[in-house]
């Protein structure tokens, strides 16, 4: 169970690093959309060569495609109310729906996370790194803009620090569900983080990023997506 702690702070932490990064100064707008396209890619690469290979290795397709549905789903629907609770209030949103994102990715990614150390399975540096590569930028350029869209610092502090602290107690919730869960299940996580980021992705951090990098865009994400794979694949 200490294991499971001290890792899933490692891997959440870099949300929270994030947010603070955003409070500590004013990105410019090309800065800030050439770090969510590197984001951007580095997601990309997690759900090529980690959620979706590794969700075909443990169970098959069947799982893994009812998981990637359930995610989209889901992240599709949140964001809606999302979109809609914005409408009728001053707060324009801003930065939320990479918040969501970050919470539906982090929640299921780190369960499998903490039954993949129950089971005994290490946990590499270079796994570590690649997890900070993705979940960095995407906090940064979601608090930069949630400032931007007027909510307090304070506020945007302890929105990311609950969702740090939430996907930390996914890790230990996934070492203590060990023993009661199967591939099929750790499977379906994968699936499902995989499809939230991936509707994410499209509606909401690639054209943030184009908005603000313009061209500049696509070699971010190139290189988001290089550097990411080939933590993946060392690891």
């Amino acid at each position: 169970m200490g294991a499971a702690i001290l890792w899933g702070v490692v891997a959440a932490s870099p949300l929270l690093v994030g947010a603070a990064l955003a409070l500590l100064r004013t990105w410019p707008p090309r800065w800030l959309g050439i770090v969510l396209g590197f984001g951007a890619g580095s997601l990309m690469a997690s759900i090529a060569f980690e959620l979706w290979e590794e969700g075909l290795d443990l169970a098959g397709p069947i799982p893994l495609v009812i998981g990637v549905a359930a995610g989209a789903l889901a992240y599709f629907t949140a964001d809606r109310i999302l979109d809609a609770r914005a409408a009728k209030s001053k707060d324009q949103g801003a930065g939320a729906p990479l918040a969501l994102g970050a919470l539906l990715d982090g929640i299921p990614e780190q369960l499998v996370l903490g039954i993949g150390l129950a089971s005994g399975e290490p946990v590499s540096i270079a796994l570590v790194v690649a997890i900070v590569v993705s979940n960095l930028p995407e906090s940064i350029g979601s608090a930069a803009d949630l400032l931007k869209g007027g909510m307090s610092k304070p506020r945007v502090l302890l929105l990311w620090a609950g969702i740090a602290a939430i996907c930390a107690l996914a890790t230990v919730a996934g070492f203590a569900l060990a023993s009661a869960t199967g591939d099929a299940f750790r499977a379906g996580a994968s699936g499902f983080a995989a499809g939230a980021l991936l509707v994410m992705l499209v509606d909401s951090m690639v054209p943030d990023a184009q908005e603000k990098a313009k061209q500049v865009t696509g070699l971010a994400t190139v290189l988001g997506f290089a550097l990411a794979a080939g933590l993946s694949l060392a690891s």
